[in-house]
């Protein structure tokens, strides 16, 4: 099974798996590993043939605010025939060894057969991901997030473009790993809560192309406690600003602006709401 499905030196999964698992462990700033022409070629181009354009879809996520402007699928809803087969070869016994061996992680892995948060994504033009850690708990089986796998579909991608993935260290001081979303590029880490990683740049490629990607996320029943933030066993995605990035700064204190401004027009007087609308605007 998943022969097709991949290049033709990548055939012996497992093999693959065992003479890089070593580098995905010492990975800075924390395990992962990005792979170029992984896949059968062809039978990407059958799959990008199938991929939609997500924002002419009125059922797709669509999220615009200071954090992440981007475009996502809603499970296998937007799935062609050809991508459908090639999502489910991604959460089959062959794969999932591959990521086990591959990733060293001891617990069983499990895939994700709903594609919560995963599945197809794009990003258009001026669109952009924060730097972030993911969410940590499965919505529905409660299990533990612990592996991401991100396949770039994007011919002739050009560095002028931007788009690149980006690995952050723990600090959010650097930039230590950065991967250009090109067509057949496949990117696999460890998500902790720890695991700062985005696309923080708006996109600059042209009004006529976008960069897309298929999204697998891979759980557990249990993690090792120093992957875990204490006090934040459950939680949605972490989003944080790059440190001495004014762009991110200004992006981040809006949010909480926003978050702020329904509270204090409940709880002050209207007599008084312009005094501390004025004073949340010089700060």
């Amino acid at each position: 099974m998943g022969i097709h499905y991949l290049n033709e030196k990548n055939q012996n999964l497992l093999k693959v798996a065992k003479q890089n698992a070593e580098m995905y462990k010492k990975a800075a700033p924390f395990p992962s590993i990005s792979f170029d022409n992984f896949f059968n070629a062809k039978y990407l181009d059958a799959i990008l043939e199938e991929f939609p354009d997500l924002s002419s879809i009125k059922e797709s996520e669509k999220y615009a605010n200071a954090k992440e402007i981007k475009l996502a699928g809603k499970g296998e809803r937007f799935f062609g025939d050809e991508t459908k087969r090639f999502m489910h070869f991604l959460n089959s016994e062959p794969f999932l060894e591959f990521l086990q061996i591959l990733t060293g992680i001891k617990e069983p892995l499990i895939g994700d057969p709903y594609f919560i948060g995963g599945g197809q994504h794009e990003i258009k033009k001026g669109g952009l991901l924060k730097v972030h850690a993911d969410f940590n708990k499965h919505q529905k089986l409660n299990l533990d997030r612990r592996v991401n796998v991100l396949v770039y579909l994007n011919k002739d991608w050009k560095d002028e473009y931007g788009g690149y993935f980006e690995l952050w260290n723990k600090s959010m001081t650097r930039c230590e790993k950065k991967i250009l979303p090109t067509f057949n590029t496949l990117a696999i880490f460890s998500t902790t809560d720890f695991s700062y990683h985005g696309h923080p740049d708006a996109l600059n490629c042209p009004e006529d192309r976008s960069r897309k990607s298929l999204a697998l996320y891979y759980y557990s029943n249990g993690r090792p406690d120093h992957e875990v933030n204490k006090g934040l066993e459950k939680h949605s995605t972490l989003f944080k600003a790059r440190g001495g990035n004014e762009e991110d700064e200004i992006a981040f204190k809006k949010r909480r602006k926003i978050k702020l401004m329904p509270l204090i027009k409940e709880l002050t007087p209207p007599i008084l709401m312009k005094a501390v609308q004025s004073l949340t605007d010089k700060n």
